[in-house]
């Protein structure tokens, strides 16, 4: 009877966890990751931007200190910063998610450069993505591609990631 309930257990959290993955969320101590979605890129391209919403649930601050995918070489911390009349990006060490906040990594602001692309980035098509937190460890999640001018979700750029 005992081995029975434990089978039950295990199964129920392997759903929640596989429901959780096509959701594009994975769990994590405090942490859960949104909606996470990149520009489709050509071939030619050598870089790409992805973005998504970090929330923390949690009673204390995590940070976001790195990133990697099979798809680039390496991922960059970036932010936007005006320089006189001119946005210009900038590397940053870590992204802070305070207690009980929420940080969303958009155009125009936070997000992770995708650097020396292994290969085209094609609308419709989806990428796994690590993000390594100091205190929830690492989350994986599956990056939606949409278009080349997408603006994400609720601006009419699509769907985001939704297990497409």
């Amino acid at each position: 009877m005992k081995l029975l309930a434990i089978v039950f257990a295990v199964t129920a959290m392997l759903q929640a966890a596989s429901l959780a993955l096509a959701q594009g969320t994975q769990p994590a101590p405090g942490i859960q990751v949104s909606d996470p979605w990149a520009r489709a890129a050509g071939k030619a391209a050598h870089s790409a931007v992805a973005y998504l919403v970090l929330e923390n649930s949690g009673e204390a601050s995590d940070k976001l200190v790195s990133a990697s995918t099979p798809a680039a070489g390496r991922v960059e911390l970036h932010t936007h910063i005006k320089d006189g009349d001119i946005m210009r990006m900038r590397q940053v060490q870590s992204v802070e998610v305070g207690a009980r906040s929420k940080v969303q990594l958009k155009p125009g602001g936070l997000h992770l450069m995708l650097l020396d692309l292994k290969g085209p980035l094609a609308q419709g098509t989806h990428f796994p993505l690590t993000l390594r937190f100091e205190k929830a460890g690492e989350v994986t999640v599956e990056v939606a591609i949409q278009g080349a001018g997408a603006m994400g979700k609720g601006h009419g750029g699509g769907h985001g990631a939704h297990g497409h």
